[in-house]
């Protein structure tokens, strides 16, 4: 797995910084859970460190929440394409990238 950075300056840029938290992880998948995760991938989509805060969640291994505009499920699904890719790279691309 990549290394992620003990510090996150990104953050403090979060269109997010200033909402309720529990907006982003919201507890079920339907009605009102359903409401909040539409309503927190809007304000994601506005942030402009969206692309930071997904690559974090993917590198830190985040399994809840909203993170970078993407939902528990999106986010399963990128880290599964990404083991996938990695599997796929020739051996000699993956001493290169780890060095």
């Amino acid at each position: 797995m990549d290394e992620v950075p003990l510090r996150q300056e990104w953050i403090q840029r979060a269109a997010c910084a200033d909402e309720d938290p529990d907006l982003f992880f919201p507890v079920g998948s339907t009605g009102p859970a359903e409401r909040d995760q539409e309503e927190a991938k809007r304000v994601c989509e506005r942030c402009p460190v969206a692309r930071q805060c997904l690559t974090y969640a993917l590198r830190s291994g985040q399994t809840s929440g909203v993170w970078g505009g993407k939902d528990e499920g999106e986010l399963a699904k990128l880290r599964r394409k990404r083991r996938g890719a990695a599997d796929r790279e020739p051996v000699g691309q993956e001493i290169r990238r780890a060095g």
